[in-house]
């Protein structure tokens, strides 16, 4: 969650961000049980044979055999592919359980997940009006993943004094290691691909895509405004200005007028 901060400064040893990042993934298990959440051994790599079907002029389909790997065959497929997609959802859970810390600092009771605000802005991405060169598909990707290895390393806010090059590669190391636990693979290539491309802000599509991360943050903002009766100034002033692409401007402006509207129509005293 971005919003404006004080000078940066080196965390120590045992502050609670680096603790919970120097956990690597092989000292993640079950609470239930002493086994380890996901194995650490490589993949072994075999040939499946798989049918593709091809519709014929008659309505029935044409059939022929393709080889592909395991690496290649969809998720699950096989028993080790579908022990590393359980293990792999599993670390995910996490994303589902922790809770933006901008709104923990800002006193919000029962505030949103990390998974809930991916959600909302791949449901924008969804929702979007056709925009030339854009690929829609690709910027609900990108809404996915793009906060996914907080599954790890937790949601790191500018309060936390973590410069924003050391941030990135906490959040590259624990990327890798939740490929790791999917077991690589196409799949896994494409997430850490996707990744990338929103981190370095290097499409179009990350472009929009990191329009809807503070467009979902201010509207968020001005929900909790209206809920809690509090006043979330930081949050609007902190994306002001900093929208790259049309539908993030208007979008914004909506939200904000619609804010500024409620103050004006606000009962003094």
């Amino acid at each position: 969650m971005a919003v404006n901060s004080s000078t940066h400064r080196a965390l120590p040893l045992n502050h609670p961000v680096q603790l919970r990042f120097r956990l690597s993934p092989a000292f993640f298990y079950y609470r239930t049980s002493s086994r380890p959440l996901f194995s650490s051994d490589a993949p072994n790599l075999r040939l499946v044979s798989v049918r593709a079907h091809k519709p014929g002029s008659d309505g029935f389909s044409n059939k022929k055999s393709v080889n592909l790997t395991d690496s290649e065959a969809p998720i699950g497929s096989s028993r080790s592919s579908t022990s590393s997609a359980i293990d792999f959802l599993t670390l995910c859970h996490s994303l589902k359980t922790t809770k933006r810390k901008g709104w923990i600092n800002h006193g919000i009771k029962g505030p949103e997940s990390i998974a809930d605000h991916m959600y909302r802005m791949a449901l924008m991405a969804l929702i979007a009006g056709d925009i030339p060169g854009v690929d829609r598909e690709r910027c609900i990707k990108i809404a996915i993943v793009h906060d996914i290895a907080e599954a790890i390393v937790g949601d790191i806010t500018p309060s936390d004094g973590v410069p924003k090059e050391v941030k990135s590669r906490m959040e590259q190391e624990a990327l890798n290691e939740m490929c790791k636990v999917l077991g690589g693979g196409m799949r896994a290539e494409e997430i850490q691909e996707l990744w990338a491309e929103y981190e370095n802000n290097a499409s179009i599509e990350a472009n929009l895509v990191k329009d809807f991360d503070k467009v979902e943050m201010i509207l968020q903002a001005l929900e909790y405004e209206m809920e809690h009766g509090k006043v979330l100034d930081e949050f609007f002033l902190s994306t002001a200005g900093k929208f790259q692409t049309e539908i993030g401007k208007c979008w914004a402006a909506e939200i904000n007028s619609r804010r500024n509207s409620r103050t004006e129509n606000r009962p003094l005293g």
